[in-house]
């Protein structure tokens, strides 16, 4: 199964699949922003941020599977990602399921100085709402409670992935053939 695993990740359609889902994630975040009205919050720019994280390693993975280097950058990358949004997720769901004065997100994203994502995108990255509303549920989950399932689904994939790039099969011998 790693053998298999690995001779995926070798394929150009993986890789594009990783980023074309992500892009498309944020493309329907930015649509129930713009669209349907729905404010962000600061966990939800947190979230976007790490869905652009795995956009990019898709993008770099995509310009050349077959390397390896480039490959296991990916990996890493994504996996960060994956890691990082899974964890806001989970801080995020439990300001909307145990609501409490004293459990409030921030109202400006804590960006490194470095990198004010907020000031160089406003568009993408400037919350406007709270992160104890859930505003959106799509059969019984809330937004959060989705980004929880997909972030794991992510989070499963790359580490197999990794694990079948780092892990050497073993050829198996065959008696007669």
């Amino acid at each position: 199964m790693l053998a298999l695993l690995k001779q995926f990740s070798e394929k150009r359609f993986v890789w594009f699949l990783l980023a074309f889902s992500s892009l498309a994630l944020e493309s329907t975040a930015l649509y129930f922003q713009y669209g349907m009205g729905l404010q962000p919050c600061v966990l939800c720019v947190y979230e976007r941020l790490a869905m652009i994280g795995l956009f990019v390693a898709g993008t770099i993975a995509l310009l050349q599977p077959r390397v390896f280097i480039l490959r296991l950058i990916a990996l890493a990358l994504g996996l960060f990602s994956s890691i990082k949004g899974l964890l806001i997720s989970f801080r995020h769901l439990d300001l909307q399921m145990n609501p409490a004065p004293w459990k409030q997100c921030e109202f400006i994203p804590n960006f490194p100085e470095t990198l004010p994502f907020h000031q160089w995108f406003p568009f993408i990255f400037n919350p406007t709402g709270s992160c104890n509303e859930s505003q959106w549920s799509l059969f019984g989950l809330t937004m959060v409670q989705w980004l929880v399932v997909i972030f794991s689904l992510y989070v499963v994939i790359l580490t197999l992935l990794l694990i079948a790039q780092v892990i050497k099969t073993r050829k198996q011998r065959r008696l007669f053939n």
